[in-house]
């Protein structure tokens, strides 16, 4: 279905908000497509979104990565890009397979439960700790776990968020801590996704300018120019682009700071209780219709 302004500002909405909440931002836009019969659409689509959540972590941790960038043998840096690397081999590893569950989306109710299951177990575990780390104790096994879970959050409705910040729990490390590395753990392969999309954005740029070229021989320049952008652009007018990104930038921005403002201070348990819900919700769809995702079994 062709995106207008007003469902590109939906899609970013939802894509600000779930990517920096523990509730998972790749299983709401599955949901939310698939309630509305709506789509990502174009693969710039796709760009702009990722481009617009970029910018908005940008802007909030511009001061840890103005110190990265300064000092990039840091302890603090090291241990950002030793996550990264259990984070690029896990996703590498499940591509082909999370590619199917995200075609069929009937794996959202499991992911969604299990989210939850897993902040419910770490909130248990630093509730019986004595004592806490701050960001500056932080050590290299705590780096491969975040980046392991980061990961595992591959799966559609697996949170990112909200397995780093576990991780970091369990882990022992305090609340700012835990959010502050979840966060700056999330740059690389932020990062890495938007440098992908763009690669194939390019490469079907390529491929439709190749095709305009064939056509302007045939004295259809000017048409098969237009037809290279559309294929560029996947038929996705610029307006939705635009509508998109703002959304996707002004909801990120805000909840980055509500976690690092209130997650400091409170639990998971409710972002927990809401997944739980929400992906008990989808179940029992799954068990009595099986319409809109499928059945389960």
């Amino acid at each position: 279905m062709r995106i207008d302004a007003i469902k590109g500002a939906l899609l970013g909405l939802v894509q600000g908000l779930a990517e920096f909440l523990p509730v998972s931002s790749s299983g709401h836009l599955v949901l939310v497509q698939r309630l509305f019969g709506l789509s990502e659409g174009a693969l710039s689509f796709d760009l702009a979104l990722h481009l617009a959540t970029a910018l908005a972590l940008a802007w909030t941790l511009r001061r840890e990565l103005l110190f990265m960038a300064a000092h990039p043998f840091s302890r603090l840096t090291l241990l950002v890009a030793l996550s990264a690397l259990p984070t690029a081999a896990i996703g590498l590893a499940l591509k082909d397979p999370v590619e199917a569950l995200f075609a069929s989306g009937r794996s959202l109710g499991l992911e969604f439960v299990f989210t939850g299951l897993v902040l419910l177990a770490a909130e248990a575990l630093q509730a019986r700790r004595k004592a806490t780390r701050s960001l500056e104790e932080a050590g290299w096994l705590d780096a491969v776990l975040v980046g392991a879970a980061q990961g595992v959050a591959v799966l559609p409705a697996v949170s990112r968020s909200g397995l780093t910040l576990a991780a970091g729990l369990a882990r022992g490390l305090d609340r700012p801590a835990a959010v502050r590395f979840s966060f700056l753990a999330s740059v690389p392969p932020i990062l890495g996704a938007f440098l992908l999309d763009l690669k194939d954005l390019l490469e079907t740029g390529r491929g439709a300018a190749g095709m305009a070229g064939a056509t302007g021989a045939a004295g259809l320049g000017a048409d098969g120019a237009a037809g290279a952008l559309g294929a560029v652009l996947g038929g996705t007018p610029a307006l939705s682009l635009a509508a998109g990104m703002a959304a996707a930038a002004v909801s990120g921005y805000l909840a980055l700071r509500l976690m690092l403002k209130v997650f400091s201070k409170s639990s998971l348990r409710g972002f927990a209780w809401y997944v739980i819900g929400l992906g008990s919700l989808v179940l029992c769809e799954q068990v009595f219709s099986g319409r809109i995702f499928g059945r389960l079994f």
